[in-house]
């Protein structure tokens, strides 16, 4: 026999029911009534988080994501819509070590054409020469700069700011002079500290140094990104500790991980091992990966210590011509040959030292101490191997990055980012859509510490790429770096389509990020 509830013991459930309805319609009505900027209707959604993609329609106002709305059956006002059936939308890429002078050279647009649409300067330890960072960071908003900027502080400009310039043991007023520099530039909006200690005068300084800097970080809440001491085989794991121990300080990086002369998954995973032991000691450590088997780098690297700054180069070839041509040969054979070291500035651009050799009939040691020297030129070097550096992607905790800038004679500053959807994505599947995008997003976001940007999250900043990520294409070659990557459908900065297609908006809407720090 089937039981009734009393009228009255159902009220509250009805008045219930009756209350959402009427939230639910109120609702309703205000969504009806706002207006977007923007509707990308049907898009097939990757957030950055790595979650899988689902079907949404996502709403803009002004430079903010305002709604994404899986009931593609809704319907909005909006005062222009852009049918996304059947592409993907993704947070614009954030690229953690680039290059570039954004008050000379603004534009980027070969950042924007692979889909980046933030990068990170003031790598390897150089930023601008300047003691208050503020002042310039206004200058690049002033020339509107094509992409946005997240700044970091680098410790070989410090180094001569401050006055220790080629000291190894930097005078107590000279060390704090640094520290301040840190400081002020943390407190001016740099997200951290950059290193480059294989270049000078940052080769010189010493652990103690380098730890009471990230102390200053630290107390800041940044990171310091390193271009470690030595990224060959047999001296990376000892670099990587000497980073790591700063990182009791702060939240340490390595910049475009690698393990030169290195070869084998093997030994990717006993480096990685170094970093996850690390993590497991409660260290916070990660890495970025350009997806190239060549560095690139000024041709000062293939020097000894003896021939460059603060030593007298002219006297070096009058008093040890021998030992250097002798140093030279041996260097250049172990890092594959002359055939391996392309140059990539001055007059050379675009040959090889073998061929450059051949060209002046005479050894391509010689060449380099005679026609090129330590500091006329840079180049780019077959140093690395695929699988090694292949494994080191897949590491969780390795985002992209280009190491590229607008004038770089290296495919990876114009195609970095396109190569990882269509070599590794589409062609390769070594890695899913979902994987390739979280580590140019969500994964740089959160490791420099960048603020409602990573995600397609209503309230984040509209950075919005729009693509078929089958059409994307990586057209830099090492005979051609300089070519666009092409296939991103539209490309939105801030809530504006700044490329659409292959046209580039002549409104630039890029600005300096500026880090806020905690009191």
């Amino acid at each position: 026999m089937l039981k009734y509830k009393p009228l009255h013991s159902l009220l509250p459930a009805i008045l219930a029911a009756s209350l959402f309805t009427s939230c639910q319609s109120t609702a309703q009505k205000e969504q009806a009534n706002v207006t977007y900027d923007l509707l990308l209707e049907k898009a097939s959604v990757v957030d950055g988080s790595g979650a899988a993609a689902y079907v949404a329609n996502v709403l803009i106002s002004g430079d903010t994501i305002a709604l994404i709305d899986r009931d593609t059956t809704a319907s909005y006002k909006a005062q222009n819509t852009i049918m996304a059936r059947g592409m993907v939308v993704t947070p614009g890429f954030i690229d953690t070590h680039a290059h570039g002078d954004p008050i000379k050279e603004p534009e980027f647009k070969n950042f924007l054409a692979m889909g980046v649409t933030t990068i990170c300067l003031g790598q390897d330890g150089f930023s601008p020469n300047q003691k208050n960072l503020s002042i310039w960071m206004d200058s690049v908003d002033a020339a509107k700069p094509g992409v946005n900027i997240a700044m970091f502080a680098g410790h070989n400009s410090l180094r001569v700011l401050s006055g220790a310039m080629y000291d190894s043991l930097p005078s107590e007023q000279n060390m704090k002079a640094m520290e301040q520099l840190v400081a002020s530039a943390m407190d001016a909006g740099c997200y951290g500290l950059t290193t480059g200690l294989e270049y000078n005068p940052g080769y010189y300084a010493t652990s103690n140094e380098l730890n009471r800097l990230a102390k200053v970080v630290g107390s800041k809440n940044g990171i310091v990104m390193s271009h470690m001491r030595n990224e060959d085989d047999q001296y990376v794991e000892q670099s990587i500790k000497e980073l790591l121990a700063q990182g009791e300080y702060c939240p340490v990086h390595v910049s475009h991980i690698k393990v030169v002369y290195g070869k084998g998954k093997e030994r990717a995973q006993q480096v990685l091992q170094v970093l996850d032991s690390a993590r497991q000691s409660g260290t916070k450590v990660t890495a970025d990966f350009y997806p190239y088997t060549a560095s690139f780098t000024g041709i000062a690297i293939l020097f000894p210590d003896w021939a460059k700054r603060p030593h007298d180069y002219k006297q070096v070839l009058k008093s040890r011509r021998a030992e250097l041509k002798t140093y030279l040969r041996n260097r250049i054979m172990q890092r594959n040959g002359p055939e391996a070291t392309l140059i990539g500035s001055g007059k050379y651009t675009g040959k090889n030292l073998q061929q450059i050799a051949q060209e002046l009939n005479k050894p391509f040691e010689e060449v380099l101490m005679d026609n090129i020297g330590p500091y006329g030129a840079s180049g780019a070097y077959f140093i690395m191997n695929e699988e090694l550096q292949e494994a080191l992607m897949h590491d969780p905790h390795v985002m992209i990055c280009t190491d590229g800038s607008p004038t770089m004679h290296h495919p990876r500053g114009y195609g970095a980012f396109a190569k990882i959807l269509q070599t590794y994505v589409i062609d390769q599947k070594l890695l899913t859509l979902e994987e390739a995008v979280r580590k140019m997003t969500s994964l740089p976001a959160e490791t420099i510490g960048l603020k409602n940007r990573g995600l397609l999250k209503p309230g984040y900043k509209a950075d919005v790429l729009i693509f078929d990520p089958a059409t994307v294409k990586e057209n830099a070659t090492y005979e051609q770096p300089d070519q666009l990557a092409s296939g991103f459908r539209y490309v939105l900065m801030n809530g504006q389509i700044v490329k659409e297609n292959e046209r580039f908006s002549s409104d630039r809407q890029g600005k300096i990020l500026r880090k806020q720090v905690q009191p």
